[in-house]
Formats: structure tokens, C-alpha cells, sequence
């Protein structure tokens, strides 16, 4: 896993003969400051034993290895994509329940964000034989629990694959491009509830749930797709925008033997949400999350797999929005455990399998940031929490009656767990602002470090040469009196009888966290390379981000914009009052969320702020979708003031720094229609500005030299203005 070292001897011989490396944009996105990991890692959940993805830049090939805990030696290549004659690159992979099948995708086609099309094949571990399923890509391909079966989507259908016979039963004929899903998310589930594959097996192998969307009345969006035609195409799908009809959603269960399907009668809901579905332990009982169209009531349903009745065993409501947990986990006697934010901050509960609560499990004025698992043998819940301070991650064990809490790591930063199925080891995969990211194998018992997998040690010592500046984190109050987190980067050479220009960064959006510590992502080597040219760069995490409990993060809902403005511009009054800064040379930055909040800024904080850059931001949150503009706006009907105060295209008139305006025509998340609005209030303010249009990009505006063109802009801009 590790860079042969001969090859840094020569890096640092570079070195010496031209003198200190200076951060480039090419440099970033070249890769040079990338980190060592693993790939695709996975605990094997019948062996004490992992498996990782790994290239091979000799051979160009990709294989699947098997590694064992105890040891972290290396025991087998399960399969090696040179083995097979014409197999492309493994991609992702997934075992059967046995874990003697593996499904392999591989020549992905991405369709949205997380979505995506690829071929598949199957292979048989023991017998080393690999088949390719089908000659045409299909979706979210799935083992039934025995290992018999494999369910899958195409064309918005679903279908039941049998291993033995080879024979393909279509479960579903209705499903059409623009009008019917079945068992895959539509667009606005898929990015806003944070999941693809709406299908779930049952325990015993013998039915599949799944939700089905009806698009027919959702209002469809098309974007022009130039790709160097003569004659444009046109992408068009289904886009429900704040206040706007979302697809009509229905859950049904098919009955595998009967090849016949039900419907849950959901008819006492309306205008709702199935955010999730999952079978329990007990093969007959399905659950569901229901949710209304504000999200602030929310159902878990226990659904009858045979009659289709249901009851509501656990129901949650919230003055702001209930968040979706992804935390639901059965045990064998089908009590569950369960996230929730109901006492200020968000906490493990257990609750029996009727829905009463059991107890709370964590308890304190920090947050449950991950549940890693449960140990039933000595009834110990594994976590991840904020435990050493909303900025860092630590590893946690529990007693699942609250007792006998242990803390797993010792080491300030960013901890994350993968522990082995018996639960008495765990990979840590560790990181801090200056600590690149480790992998060690640790005692589940005390937390005690076993063994170093991967230190990324060639990493450090490579930049050691570019003498990064520090991170250095603090908590700033603005006049108002708000305690914000936030971090600062000055540069090496700094000198405090100095002025210099402040060019903050920032994200903002709810329950979001940028001032964090771990290791760099591209984006800070590119704030670091800011450093190198005398800029000071600071970010400021404000009201409604996370992991400061649910107060600090719902104080924005109905006015989504107006707090996280109102504290960018007090931050930067702040930081404008240091001594070594001049106050007259502030600038701001963001993408996405960032982006609507840098253009507010600029309009808003117009004699605070001297320039900023926007990439794709939302300009309207009328243009933005239903699920999420909603859950922290409601509708436009019920809050026009809502969204009109706080639309930067409402604003134009107030600009008086220098803007770049950057997003990408193919964007299918913040369409670019809230870059051209945006202009064009702009341009009927009569106001000058700057723009750049990346063609056939998406929202994360890449591909080929795209970033480094884009970054290089951004910088010159950042250097002619500020």
C-alpha cells in the first residue's frame, strides 16, 4: 500500500536542486497530496476476517483481498480481475449471506449523484468460476439471505434473477421513463433521503417490500446536453421543486413462491414520505418510516408481511424536522435501537418490539455521530460520538443499559471504527489537522493499538517540503455574543505588525461541519497554497450547522439563510478587527449551499466583504427541491417571506464588491437556471460582474483538466481582487 521509497529520495533530491515546493493548483488535482487508504473495506460477518479492494498499477488489475484480523496478514486473493479473460476493473462488490457468492460491479454508467447503471458478474469463491449476469447493465443488484436469488431494477422495473436455473422472473411491468419507479428511488429521494435501492428481502428469502413512485404529476426540468453535437440533446426528468407535486409513493410486498404481490394500505396518510424501509429479525415483520411532507412527524411502522397490517410502534415529532436515522438495528428478540435528537442532542434509545422504550442508552450535551454496531453476547453498543468536542470523532463502547461507558481511542482528532463480527477487534482509521490518516488494528476490549497497517508516512514526510501553515482552531464570539467554531491558516512567514487580506471559506448548510479535525482535503492544500501567496484564510461554521445539538442547528428553520448570513458577516466584522488584518480586503467563498451563502454575503455584507466567488449556488430557493427546501422552509405558499428574504437574486441591487458567478449547465442538483436568473438580476441592476459556464457539468464540475481550469480561475480571480 505504501510509495517505494526510492522514489521520495528522488522527490527529495528534486527538491534540494530547485528549492522549496510550492503548492499548485496542478499539483492538487494531479493527486500528488493524496493519501494512502482502503479501498472497499469490509468485515466479513461469519470470519474473523476483511476484505479491501486493491489496484495493481503493475498488472492494471483490481482484486479483491482477504485479510485477517488477528494478524492483519494477508490470506487470499478471493478473485483477481487478470485471472479472467476481458473482465473490466472491479468497481464495488458484495458477498451473499454465506459469504461464498460474490456480485461484482464493474463499467458503471452514473446516473445521478449515488444512482448508476453497471454490468455484473457473479462469482463462486471455492470453485473460482465467474459469470457475467447479463449483457446489459441493470441497478442496485442484490442477494436474497439464502443466497439463492438475486433482485435487481432495470428500466425502472424490478426483476428476480434464480442462480440454480438462470431463469429471470420480471416482479414488476409498469415501470416507465418520467412516470413510474419501482424499487428505485426518483431523483428527490435519491439526494435528499440519501438512498438508491427502495427494496428490501425479508429475512427468510421469501418476499421482497418495495416502494413504487408515481412521477406522472411531479413537474419535469430538461437541461440542453451539448457533447460536441451538431444538434443538442435534451436530458428531461422529473424535478419537484419547493412546493411542487412530488411523486405519489405506495409500498408493496411481493411474494417470492407466489410470484404475486400486496400493497400496505398507507390510505390514512397523504402528501408523505417513505423515507426508509427495512425488514426485521422477525421475516414476517416489515418496518417503515413515514413521514410527512413537513418532516416534523414521523412513523415507524411494523407492517404485517402476510395480511399487510400495520401498527405505529415508535412516533416522533419535532418543532423544527425530524431527522432520518440510518441507526435502526434489530436485535434477535426484535427490540431495536434507535437515534434520536428528542432530548437536545442526538442519542442511542432502546425500545422493545412493541415500541416501548427500554431506556436511553447515551446521554449528554454531545452527539451519537455513528452507530457502529451491537454486541449481544455482552449487550455493548459500539459508537462514534463528539464526545472530546464537537470538532473531533471519538470510538465509544456502551453497556446497552447505559453502564460501564470506555472510551476506544485516545487520540484527538478524527476517529472512525470497522470492527470485526465478533467485535473483538476494530480497524481505526485515524486522522488530525497534523496527522495524516492511519489505519491500525486495536483491542475492542480496551481500545489498545495492536498493529500499524498504514501510517501514510511517505505522505508526511513528502510535505514536509511545502511547510504547510497550521491549522489553528479556536471558537470566535461575534458582537451579538454567538460562539462560533471556526479555524484559521496564516501564512508561514507571518509577521503580526502586518495587513493582511482575509479570504474566508465556508459551507453553512444545515447540520453541515467544515471546521473539523482531520486530515487536509484537496480543498485545504488549496486554502494552504492561499497561504503561499499572503492570504490569511479563516472558516467560520454558524448557526444551523452541526453537531452542537438540535438548538444550535434548528435556529434557522423558516428563514433558511438569514442567521448563517447574519453570523458570516459578524465573523467578519471580527476578524476584520485584528491587528494584523485589513479589514478593507475580505473576501468569501463557497460551493453549493456555500455558494448561496457567499453571493448573500457580498449583497448583504456589501461593507464587509470586497469580492466573492459562488460555484453553483442556489440563487431562489423556489428553484430548489421540495424535500429539502421544505424541511427547513415549508412551502413557498405557506413562507413567501421566508424565501424572498433571503434569495440572493432578490438582492442584486446591493452588490458592490466584485462576484464571480461559476456553475455548470448540466447540473441536475442546483439547476443553472439559478445562475442565469441571477445574472439576469444582475444585469437589470445594472451591475457588473463575472460569470463562467462549465458545459455538460454536473454539480461537482469535473473531468478531464476541469478542475484545474476552474481552480486557477478562482485563484487569479481571488488575486486580481483581493
Amino acid at each position: 500500500m505504501r510509495s517505494k521509497p526510492y522514489s521520495f529520495v528522488l522527490f527529495l533530491l528534486s527538491i534540494v536542486a530547485f528549492g522549496q515546493q510550492k503548492i499548485t493548483v496542478e499539483s492538487i488535482y494531479r493527486g500528488m497530496f493524496r493519501a494512502q487508504g482502503m479501498y472497499e473495506l469490509q468485515a466479513l460477518k461469519n470470519s474473523n476476517q476483511y476484505t479491501v479492494l486493491n489496484h495493481n498499477q503493475t498488472t492494471q488489475s483490481t482484486q479483491v483481498d482477504l485479510y485477517d484480523f488477528s494478524s492483519l496478514e494477508k490470506t487470499a486473493t478471493l478473485i483477481d480481475s487478470k485471472s479472467h479473460q476481458g473482465m473490466p476493473a472491479i468497481e464495488s462488490y458484495r458477498f451473499d449471506a454465506a459469504e461464498k457468492m460474490m456480485l461484482l460491479a464493474c463499467n458503471s454508467t452514473p446516473i445521478y449523484r449515488r444512482s448508476s447503471t453497471a454490468d455484473y458478474y457473479l462469482y463462486d469463491i471455492a470453485k473460482k468460476e465467474l459469470i457475467k449476469l447479463f449483457e446489459f447493465q441493470i441497478q442496485e443488484a442484490t442477494f436474497s439471505p439464502d443466497g439463492k436469488k438475486i433482485a435487481f431494477a432495470r428500466d425502472n422495473n424490478l426483476f428476480l434473477y434464480d442462480i440454480a436455473t438462470k431463469k429471470t422472473v420480471q416482479i414488476t411491468n409498469d415501470g416507465r421513463k418520467n412516470a413510474i419507479i419501482n424499487g428505485i428511488c426518483d431523483w428527490v429521494y435519491e439526494e435528499e433521503f440519501e438512498f438508491v435501492r427502495a427494496f428490501d428481502w425479508s429475512k427468510d428469502s421469501k418476499k421482497i417490500a418495495y416502494i413504487r413512485f408515481d412521477e406522472t404529476e411531479v413537474p419535469e426540468f430538461t437541461m440542453n446536453i451539448y457533447a460536441q453535437q451538431l444538434y443538442p440533446a435534451n436530458q428531461t426528468f422529473k424535478y419537484p421543486k419547493a412546493g411542487e407535486k412530488n411523486s405519489a409513493v405506495s409500498l408493496h410486498i411481493y411474494n417470492v413462491d407466489a410470484n404475486a404481490t400486496k400493497t400496505v394500505n398507507l390510505s390514512n396518510y397523504s402528501d408523505f414520505y417513505i423515507a426508509r424501509l427495512k425488514w426485521t429479525n422477525d421475516a414476517n415483520v416489515l418496518s417503515a418510516q413515514v413521514l410527512n411532507r413537513h418532516q416534523d412527524n414521523l412513523d415507524l411502522l411494523f407492517i404485517d408481511g402476510n395480511s399487510g397490517d400495520r401498527k405505529v410502534v415508535l412516533n416522533e415529532k419535532d418543532k423544527a424536522y425530524v431527522e432520518v436515522t440510518n441507526n435502526l438495528t434489530f436485535l434477535k428478540d426484535n427490540s431495536f435501537v434507535w437515534t434520536s435528537e428528542k432530548d437536545g442532542f442526538n442519542h442511542v434509545y432502546h425500545y422493545d418490539k412493541t415500541g416501548k422504550l427500554i431506556n436511553q442508552v447515551t446521554k449528554g450535551n454531545w452527539e451519537v455521530t455513528s452507530l457502529y454496531g451491537i454486541d449481544e453476547k455482552n449487550n455493548t453498543v459500539f459508537y462514534q460520538s463528539t464526545e472530546n468536542g464537537s470538532i473531533n470523532r471519538g470510538v465509544y463502547k456502551i453497556g446497552l443499559k447505559g453502564n460501564n461507558k470506555m472510551a476506544l481511542s485516545n487520540t484527538i482528532g478524527t476517529n472512525e471504527a470497522t470492527f470485526s463480527p465478533n467485535f473483538d477487534y476494530y480497524i481505526r482509521e485515524f486522522s488530525s489537522t497534523t496527522q495524516p490518516t492511519t489505519f491500525t488494528l486495536n483491542e475492542a476490549k480496551t481500545g489498545k493499538e495492536l498493529k500499524v497497517i498504514e501510517d501514510n508516512s511517505a505522505l508526511k514526510n513528502r510535505l514536509v517540503v511545502c511547510n504547510l501553515p497550521n491549522k489553528e482552531f479556536f471558537v470566535l464570539k461575534t458582537e451579538k455574543g454567538n460562539e462560533l467554531n471556526a479555524w484559521i491558516l496564516k501564512p508561514k512567514d507571518f509577521n503580526p505588525t502586518k495587513k493582511y487580506p482575509v479570504f474566508m471559506t465556508q459551507y453553512s448548510g444545515p447540520g453541515s461541519q467544515q471546521v473539523a479535525n482531520h486530515w487536509n482535503t484537496v480543498d485545504d492544500y488549496w486554502c494552504s497554497m492561499l497561504t503561499q501567496q499572503g492570504y490569511i484564510v479563516v472558516c467560520v461554521d454558524g448557526r444551523g450547522t452541526g453537531y452542537k445539538g438540535a438548538a444550535f442547528k434548528k435556529v434557522t428553520q423558516l428563514q433558511l439563510g438569514k442567521y448563517e448570513v447574519e453570523d458570516q458577516i459578524d465573523a467578519a466584522k471580527v476578524i476584520g478587527n485584528y491587528p494584523y488584518v485589513d479589514k478593507s480586503r475580505i473576501g468569501i467563498f463557497g460551493w453549493s449551499f456555500g455558494g448561496f451563502m457567499a453571493s448573500n454575503c457580498i449583497l448583504k455584507g456589501n461593507d464587509v466583504f470586497k469580492m466573492a466567488v459562488a460555484v453553483a449556488p442556489v440563487t431562489n430557493w423556489r428553484f430548489y427541491d421540495s424535500v429539502y427546501t421544505e424541511r427547513y422552509m415549508h412551502t413557498p405558499q405557506e413562507n413567501a417571506s421566508g424565501y424572498d428574504d433571503n434569495s440572493p437574486i432578490n438582492f442584486a441591487k446591493q452588490l458592490k464588491g466584485k462576484y464571480l458567478l461559476i456553475h455548470g449547465s448540466a447540473d441536475d442538483n442546483v439547476h443553472v437556471q439559478n445562475a442565469m436568473e441571477m445574472m439576469t438580476s444582475l444585469i437589470q441592476a445594472n451591475k457588473q460582474f463575472d460569470s463562467q459556464i462549465y458545459p455538460d457539468c454536473n454539480h461537482g464540475i469535473y473531468g478531464g483538466m476541469t478542475r484545474i481550469q476552474l481552480f486557477n480561475k478562482i485563484t487569479n480571480f481571488i488575486k486580481e481582487n483581493l
